[in-house]
């Protein structure tokens, strides 16, 4: 069975702390449980989670969906947000875990990948070498979201194809915001070998496609 990998880039540096990463885990358990029950994606997708704050952590690596223990995602006090460190460990895990197709057997789906930060990336240099080679990896799509007052829409204009903007970092928010992302990777589960780049469902209002 050829697997459709999904990889979740989380901002965990310390302007997260509190109700924003508590609001996260509960979108990805939302996220995970909606998944199981779409018999399809519960074949094909697996998940892997990586974290950045003054590190960058591969809190899950990849892992198929009836396997996946959801974590308790924490962050420190305080630090900056490592985005470009998070992308380079990122490159080095698809080399390791993306099944590429042979002459025998097809590999997997062009992957997923879905960047949630609320901050502009504090290893800028690192973060703008790595942005065209994430981009070389030839992803269905690369959604970025930005949460909160403090960041800007355009410091993760470089890496991905969508970008979508929440105004506050509440619960119910983010929330809708990891709906959204299961319904776009189930639909994208359902027209695999279509174009390259993946058409995204509607978002619901309170979540703004910046592009």
């Amino acid at each position: 069975m050829r697997r459709l990998p999904v990889y979740l880039l989380l901002d965990t540096s310390g302007s997260m702390r509190g109700e924003p990463i508590e609001a996260v885990n509960n979108g990805i358990r939302v996220m995970v449980s909606a998944l199981r029950q779409d018999p399809h994606a519960l074949e094909t997708v697996h998940v892997s989670i990586i974290t950045f704050d003054a590190d960058a952590k591969v809190v899950v690596p990849l892992t198929a969906l009836d396997e996946l223990q959801v974590p308790e995602i924490t962050t420190p006090q305080s630090g900056p947000t490592h985005l470009g460190l998070a992308l380079e460990t990122l490159g080095k895990r698809i080399r390791q875990e993306i099944r590429k197709s042979t002459t025998e057997v097809k590999g997997d789906w062009a992957p997923y990948l879905f960047v949630m930060t609320d901050g502009k990336p504090s290893d800028i240099q690192l973060f703008e070498e790595q942005c065209p080679v994430i981009r070389s990896i030839g992803f269905a799509s690369v959604i970025g979201c930005v949460a909160g007052p403090k960041v800007r829409k355009e410091d993760l204009q470089p890496l991905c194809d969508h970008v979508v903007s929440l105004d506050t970092m509440d619960s119910a928010l983010f929330s809708s915001f990891f709906k959204w992302v299961t319904a776009a990777i189930a639909s994208g589960n359902k027209s695999m070998g279509a174009a390259a780049t993946v058409a995204l469902p509607p978002p619901p209002p309170e979540i703004q496609i910046v592009f």
